[in-house]
């Protein structure tokens, strides 16, 4: 694999793009009608697509995603130097807190939000003795 991208289906995509900009205090790398990407890194990127798009392609063979938004089907899980900073950021942005800062069972300390559509974002950083 060159390039790994993981694609959230969102109700607003410019709420969305300005909620994950400010998030993750990045500018996206393509902003278009229909898409909008960030570079998390050299080889992962963050896609936003909007609910209506998205459902061209996939009703009626499967659902339409607007009848699960809110529902956590996945988590995003975001290892960076200052998890409790964008914690924080997220929850200033509109972001529902789910699960406060703290060491978990595997090792690493997490703390877990709600985005505007409900996709859960989990921040962390590696503890001594993680086992991730």
């Amino acid at each position: 694999m060159k390039t790994v991208e993981f694609i959230l289906y969102v109700s607003d995509q410019v709420r969305s793009t300005k909620f994950y900009g400010k998030l993750l205090d990045l500018t996206p790398t393509l902003n278009v009608p229909g898409m909008t990407e960030f570079h998390l890194s050299k080889t992962v990127k963050l896609g936003l697509m909007p609910e209506s798009g998205i459902s061209n392609i996939l009703c009626p063979t499967m659902p339409h995603p607007k009848i699960a938004n809110g529902i956590p089907r996945c988590e995003i899980y975001l290892k960076v130097t200052n998890p409790a900073d964008y914690l924080e950021r997220g929850i200033q942005l509109g972001a529902k807190n789910i699960s406060e800062f703290q060491t978990r069972d595997w090792g690493d300390t997490v703390g877990y939000i709600a985005d505007l559509d409900g996709h859960i974002i989990a921040f962390a950083k590696t503890t001594i003795n993680s086992k991730l």
